[in-house]
């Protein structure tokens, strides 16, 4: 099946330039286009598009206004955010938000290509400079994890002590970065098998999604 994808920009070149790049790939879908984020919202239910390149800056509805909605009713969805600017504020507002993934708008075909194939088999997509702005927020440098007062909270083991040796290595490099793809290539095992160890290890967490889980293990990382 094609991957439907909803282009949300204020600019009409702009989405006629991204429908141009990604229309006629075989396994891509182009279902629709929006001016901002309430037009977008509006036509969610009937279009049902599984990706979204959403751009940040836009009247009426901002892209992190428009993804926060879309985060709580559409869970289901993948958005991928698409900005002009590598600012850190709008790349941590996406991932606190929920966002799959973060483009610059100079990003080629072959680029947005492999951030939505990413993103619609379960992965995260941030390009290393992106991903280094997020990692040096999550742990900031100095500052320890703080401590609830519910002391059996506190003594709650840390997620790297509840999982597997082979869940040890996955989220390794889930934390490094690394697709299910890249993942799988490593250790020769399947995709399938990736995502079922990176579901387990989700669960065991207690968190949501890949973005929480993440953050989790980065603050909660044995010292080497």
């Amino acid at each position: 099946m094609s991957i439907r994808i909803l282009v949300i920009d204020d600019h009409s070149v702009v989405r006629k330039g991204i429908r141009m790049l990604l229309e006629d790939e075989a396994d891509i879908q182009i279902v629709g286009e929006a001016a901002d984020g309430t037009e977008a919202i509006d036509l969610l239910p009937t279009i049902q598009p599984d990706v979204l390149l959403l751009d940040i800056t836009m009247p009426k509805l901002s892209g992190i206004e428009t993804l926060k909605i879309v985060s709580k009713q559409y869970p289901g969805i993948k958005t991928l955010m698409f900005s002009m600017h590598n600012n850190p504020d709008y790349i941590l507002n996406s991932v606190q938000n929920g966002a799959a993934g973060y483009l610059l708008k100079d990003t080629d075909q072959k680029e947005i290509l492999q951030a939505v194939r990413t993103v619609i088999n379960g992965d995260l997509y941030y390009p290393p400079n992106a991903s280094s702005i997020i990692i040096k927020n999550l742990v900031k440098p100095g500052k320890s994890i703080p401590k609830s007062n519910d002391e059996p909270v506190a003594k709650e083991p840390s997620i790297w002590s509840k999982i597997t040796a082979r869940e040890e290595q996955i989220l390794t490099c889930l934390v490094d970065g690394m697709s299910s793809s890249a993942i799988a290539d490593r250790f020769g095992i399947s995709i399938n098998t990736v995502a079922n160890q990176r579901a387990s290890i989700i669960r065991k967490a207690g968190v949501k999604n890949t973005v929480e889980l993440i953050r989790l293990a980065l603050q909660n990382k044995p010292q080497q």
